[in-house]
């Protein structure tokens, strides 16, 4: 143990070695970007990895609190008739707490001022609240509305861009054809606004509507199927245990896909350039160490006089070799800590400097239409903290090796001889 312990001597010549003097006032320098190089690296890599953490599990949130952690369709894209029937037979499935049959199509939006394609989503209003965070956007005006008259809730951000308020209409016209004496004409109808969602993920709040269930059949001439069954469990990590009950419970007829494979092209983007960003970042850390390299060898260089003297004096090479590893070590353990806590500091206030750089430049940084979320999310990982820490301290250890071995290997001899 006694090994990795630096003594009081080797300390006070590290730290003597590290502090500026006249002589060696260029390599001080060289020192103080090498720290700075660090502590930018090791910040900037706890910053996006506490980004890509939050950006991560902010999307599962909103899509779990808005869809099911299974979806149950019937193969060949066909209607689920007695649908009542196969949801009390998945009701009866361990670790499930709702399930919510739904229907779901596309139509056209129009009002006054505009006109876009939306997506529709009928539903009962007792499975309102298994869908989370819809529930929580909603307020009891807007749940009395869509119970009791029977009206329809848009995405705010579709409703800004309908321009309609609570109490507006919106028409509605239908892909499906209905057949007249005059010939086959687009099926439209009148909803009237009963209020408005917000649940911070672009993608639904600028294209969705949810209907009442006996409208959404009517519009879309369905009468007692569903389009597909959502299921909510109480332990979304058994996913795969439920699945498997289901698989061997229901008829082969109905396919089964868990929340994970239908949006797995988000997740495997998430998971890539999070382990790009991490290679491409801790390249900082590397050119820092390098940093390192450079300055402890031009250090060696000037101190060769100084060891010398010390070996002259009995000093032994594993303690040279141990000092000047003590002084590459003290630059990367200062910088790597003060990293971790700038880091650590941003990633906490990381939608207030965001809002602050985007109101002094006047440019937006955080696109809801490019990144679907509305609000830049943070979440650090400590585990993932402590291994950038360790990466950036094993670097400049690493990194302080060879000054040190070429410090031991001088000769007193050959540095005296001119002194």
């Amino acid at each position: 143990m006694d090994n990795f312990i630096f003594n009081e001597t080797e300390r006070t010549i590290a730290v003597r070695y590290i502090k500026s003097r006249r002589a060696e006032g260029f390599i001080s320098i060289s020192a103080w970007f090498s720290l700075i190089g660090i502590i930018l690296g090791v910040a900037t890599l706890i910053v996006v990895m506490s980004v890509m953490n939050g950006f991560r599990t902010e999307l599962v949130d909103r899509i779990l609190g808005i869809n099911g952690h299974l979806i149950v369709y019937k193969k060949n894209g066909l209607s689920i008739e007695n649908y009542n029937k196969i949801v009390n037979q998945i009701l009866d499935t361990q670790n499930v707490i709702a399930v919510t049959p739904h229907l779901e199509g596309q139509a056209l939006a129009k009002t006054k001022n505009a006109v876009t394609g939306v997506i529709i989503r009928g539903t009962k209003w007792t499975d309102l609240p298994a869908k989370k965070l819809l529930w929580k956007s909603l307020d009891k005006t807007t749940i009395d509305n869509f119970k009791n008259k029977q009206n329809i809730i848009v995405g705010y951000r579709l409703a800004q861009r309908l321009n309609v308020n609570i109490g507006d209409y919106i028409s509605l016209i239908s892909p499906n054809i209905m057949e007249t004496a005059i010939g086959a004409l687009p099926i439209k109808q009148n909803f009237m606004v009963g209020g408005v969602f917000d649940i911070g993920m672009y993608e639904y709040d600028n294209n969705f509507i949810f209907l009442p269930w006996n409208k959404a059949e009517k519009f879309l001439f369905t009468k007692q199927v569903a389009h597909g069954i959502e299921i909510f469990l109480q332990n979304p990590k058994k996913t795969h245990d439920v699945y498997a009950d289901l698989n061997s419970k229901l008829d082969k007829i109905f396919s089964i896909i868990d929340w994970k494979k239908r949006n797995s092209s988000f997740m495997n983007a998430l998971d890539v350039e999070k382990n790009v960003m991490f290679v491409i970042l801790t390249l900082i850390i590397l050119v820092a160490t390098f940093n390192i390299i450079s300055s402890m060898i031009m250090l060696v260089q000037t101190k060769k006089s100084d060891i010398a003297l010390m070996r002259t004096m009995g000093a032994s090479k594993y303690l040279i070799i141990r000092i000047f590893i003590l002084t590459g070590s003290i630059i990367g353990i200062l910088g790597t800590i003060i990293g971790a806590i700038l880091g650590i500091i941003v990633s906490i206030n990381i939608e207030p400097i965001r809002n602050f750089v985007s109101s002094f430049f006047g440019q937006e940084l955080f696109s809801p239409q490019i990144y679907f979320l509305s609000t830049l999310p943070s979440n650090i990982n400590f585990k993932e903290v402590l291994v950038v820490m360790g990466l950036s301290i094993t670097l400049t250890l690493l990194a302080s090796m060879f000054p040190a071995w070429k410090a031991s290997k001088i000769s007193p001899a050959e540095a005296l001889r001119y002194e």
